[in-house]
């Protein structure tokens, strides 16, 4: 049984028995003590096997283990850390899955008040409303030279609209290789790196000329563990990848220490999460929702849902009160059309889900035509967002937007970087920047 002297509350979500996230890091920015590279590298992995436990799930790059144990033996390690000023946290390893859609999502938050809305965007035979929504096609970038991995249920990398792309695939699940037995994924590739331009069909793909790595971390049953997640935010971190998406969760309102590690360290190695606030929310029955994890996370990048009239998705999660739990931005994320396994090719489905990539693809749009990445690329998708007249818990910064065309675009300074202060035994930069 996990210590009861350390809290943390699980709300409609699923521990994974006998697992445990041990996390190497300060909760909050003000906490002393955070370890620097080195100390990831080489200092934590020998504790660790000094303890007893097995490295085979330590992540270096996030300063994050997954591991088995019981009370006494997770005890003698906190024990050691203490004495040994090495700050760590110890939280039950959970379950999380895709963000489906769970009842009908063709309409935003409905208003008696009001008549009903024409929608301001509609599918036409060249282009999603999605895509139209976020201007891809004015913008004149693909997201050439930009490295995008989706986290997920892994890709169709037959499916015929993505031969002679760029595709590199890996799975971080027991027993099923990368292919997609479920679909969420592909489609979520779809939106984020798909084709523009279809010959007989519409296109739907933000960043069509975005690298795409595609980690399944998400079974074919639309389920995974803190382990896979991990394990393919380190991946997407070792292959340089500039953006990472992630259209999964659980309903958890407090923040999850493994996620703050991550975001924050991704933002350091120049790495932008991008992840779906939740489709906890029933706003037509009064329930505004709450994001949960991993999205929670001050440093990782929180995606609401839009409908095509641009009203809050009836099931898009709002703002929490407090450090983390924010919306950061919003974007298209009902009745949209994207890329499925084969044979079925094409889908339409619904869910903060598939407005996280649509965010994704703009921002690899933003990083080729500025050059941004990590905190930087974050201020730059905040501030180039169109601003709504909606509650900023529910969009915050707005809908996501492409850059202008290169001959359109002001030379103005980069957004300056949050702050930055010097980590113990390490000569890089630590980054304090994200929301709180």
């Amino acid at each position: 049984m996990f210590d009861p002297t350390q809290p943390f509350s699980i709300t409609e979500a699923t521990p994974v028995p006998g697992r445990f996230v041990v996390v190497f890091d300060s909760t909050g920015p003000a906490e002393p003590g955070r370890l620097g590279t080195r100390a990831l590298q080489d200092t934590v992995p020998d504790v660790l096997e000094e303890q007893g436990f097995g490295l085979e799930n330590y992540f270096p790059r996030l300063g994050v283990a997954v591991v088995d144990g019981d009370s006494p033996q997770l005890g003698e390690l906190r024990a050691r850390c203490n004495a040994e000023g090495m700050p760590m946290h110890i939280v039950p390893e959970m379950i999380y899955r895709i963000l489906p859609a769970m009842h009908d999502f063709t309409r935003g938050t409905p208003d008696a008040d009001k008549p009903a809305v024409t929608p301001a965007f509609a599918d036409t035979g060249e282009l999603t409303w999605g895509v139209q929504a976020v201007l891809a096609a004015e913008s004149g970038y693909t997201g050439a030279g930009i490295r995008v991995a989706v986290l997920d249920t892994g890709f169709d990398a037959t499916h015929p609209d993505f031969i002679g792309r760029d595709v590199t695939t890996a799975s971080f699940i027991d027993g099923e290789d990368s292919h997609d037995g479920h679909g969420h994924g592909t489609h979520c590739i779809g939106t984020s790196c798909g084709p523009r331009a279809l010959e007989g069909s519409r296109g739907y793909g933000v960043a069509p000329g975005a690298s795409i790595f595609a980690g399944k971390v998400l079974s074919n049953a639309g389920s995974g563990s803190d382990t896979g997640i991990l394990a393919g935010i380190d991946w997407a971190l070792q292959n340089d990848c500039h953006i990472i998406s992630m259209s999964l969760g659980a309903d958890v309102r407090e923040v999850h220490p493994p996620y703050v590690a991550a975001g924050r360290r991704a933002l350091e190695r120049g790495t932008l999460i991008i992840a779906a606030a939740g489709n906890n929310a029933r706003r037509s029955a009064g329930d505004p929702g709450f994001v949960g994890a991993p999205a929670n996370s001050p440093y990782i990048f929180s995606v609401g849902a839009l409908d095509s009239s641009l009203a809050v998705a009836d099931f898009s999660a709002r703002t929490l009160p407090g450090r983390g739990g924010q919306v950061d931005i919003a974007g298209p994320g009902v009745a949209v059309y994207s890329s499925w396994p084969m044979p079925q090719r094409y889908n339409t489905i619904s869910g903060t889900s598939m407005a996280t990539p649509h965010v994704a693809g703009v921002a690899a749009l933003l990083s080729e035509a500025t050059g941004l990445r990590g905190r930087e690329l974050w201020a730059e998708l905040a501030q180039e967002a169109q601003r709504l007249e909606r509650p900023s818990v529910d969009v915050a910064a707005g809908l996501a937007q492409s850059p202008p065309p290169a001959e359109a675009r002001p030379e103005t300074p980069p957004p300056a970087p949050g702050p930055e202060e010097p980590m113990p035994d390490d000569e890089s930069p630590e980054s304090y920047y994200g929301h709180g």
